[in-house]
């Protein structure tokens, strides 16, 4: 792997590096929001196509020549150059600082392509901007190029989108524009109990309701004495097995539908839900390693939220010992045409679960309210017993496997 310094560039031919591949941003920030885009831009260096902003809110290219997952610290972009449009020239890499900490708070973090290319830098290289631009790839002479830049910027993302040429949706309703328009609206939920709610697209449902959970896959467990209750054994006995020494969460759901009938979605016992069939709820297949970057997935079907009472999104920790100040972990909940909506596990210490968020059904309008509740074994009892007694769910507990 060839290592680049802040400046340095290189064809992509010489560096062994196909125009297929992953481009991966590792981005130290403990405790801080940082979204990561790439902007695709023409030969004038704008973005004549908002739809060639992959991010957060926008996660693919219309073709699907890049397209990004979220994980924790690691996102990960697969690009695929053949598949870009003659009209796109370049690829730059960014990342944005939300809320009130600058580039300079950041730790070690590194831009990698495949395994062909290294570019590491830190927030000791920046000040008080509140953006950087990490890194291109751009088409001269029709041949695919790297540049290493990391360029500060005092700007955060909007500032960004605008410093490209495009164009962000406005906050009201307006008559539909002739080109599309990038919306940077998410909504972070920062404190216990802070709530959002959505409303029914017209004439419709909420359609395909995605709930992602994102983690540093990397935190190292905190040490701890060995302990003997019967939950204990099981998460201590995968994690003996494995011997990663990283921290594994397992996204679930406890549900309570219209009619009063109540359950579980979750992969200890294979209590994968249904989408199309009650509960409603589906659970996407677990990560059994912890490192695939899109993380922990789960899906409610909006178009039957009319079915659903309550559902409280959890994890827990299945493999490692407790340490939640080091998983970074984020939960986001997105409803199509909706703002994202952001959990943050901000709290915690060596507790085995944690209640994320509550998902509602009030009066037709779906409310999410952050919990940040968190619950440790207490003799026989488990963490998920413990959970389900503290907000009301009344089902039966016993110990559980993943098969």
């Amino acid at each position: 792997m060839t290592t680049f310094a802040r400046g340095q560039k290189g064809k992509l031919a010489d560096l062994g590096c196909g125009h297929a591949f992953t481009v991966e941003l590792d981005v130290a920030a403990s405790g801080m929001s940082v979204d990561v885009s790439c902007f695709g831009l023409d030969a004038q260096d704008r973005l004549s196509d908002d739809r060639y902003m992959v991010f957060y809110n926008q996660l693919a290219s219309p073709e699907g020549a890049v397209r990004l997952e979220l994980g924790g610290s690691l996102s990960r972009f697969t690009v695929n150059l053949d598949a870009l449009p003659a009209s796109i020239a370049k690829l730059v890499f960014v990342a944005a600082i939300d809320g009130a900490q600058t580039m300079r708070a950041l730790g070690s973090s590194s831009l990698r392509i495949g395994g062909a290319v290294n570019f590491p830098w830190s927030g000791a290289d920046f000040g008080d901007e509140k953006a950087v631009i990490v890194a291109e790839l751009y088409r001269r002479d029709g041949t695919w190029r790297f540049g290493a830049v990391g360029q500060g910027f005092n700007g955060g993302l909007s500032a960004l989108l605008a410093h490209f040429g495009g164009t962000e949706a406005a906050p009201a309703p307006a008559p539909a524009p002739a080109a599309p328009k990038v919306s940077l609206s998410k909504v972070t939920l920062e404190k216990r109990g802070d709530k959002v709610s959505l409303d029914k697209r017209a004439g419709r449902g909420f359609g395909r309701i995605h709930v992602n959970l994102n983690w540093n896959q990397s935190a190292t467990a905190a040490p701890q004495p060995a302990k003997t209750g019967f939950f204990d054994k099981l998460v201590g006995g995968a994690g003996m097995r494995k011997g990663r020494g990283g921290i594994d969460l397992d996204l679930g759901c406890m549900y309570e539908l219209a009619d009063g009938r109540r359950g579980l979605v979750q992969a200890l016992g294979n209590a994968w839900g249904d989408f199309e069939r009650e509960p409603f709820i589906r659970l996407d297949a677990d990560d059994r390693t912890g490192a695939v970057a899109g993380g922990e997935n789960l899906y409610i079907n909006g178009e039957r939220f009319d079915q659903i009472r309550r559902a409280l999104i959890f994890s827990f920790i299945y493999e490692g010992v407790p340490n939640w100040s080091a998983t970074d972990g984020v939960v986001t909940i997105a409803a199509p045409e909706q703002a994202p909506i952001e959990v943050r596990l901000d709290g915690g210490g060596n507790q085995m679960m944690c209640a994320i968020a509550l998902i509602e059904n009030r009066g037709g309008s779906l409310q999410v309210t952050k919990l940040a509740e968190y619950f440790q074994q207490m003799g026989g009892t488990s963490a998920h017993e413990l959970m389900d007694r503290h907000f009301g769910f009344g089902l039966r507990w016993k110990t559980g496997s993943k098969a």
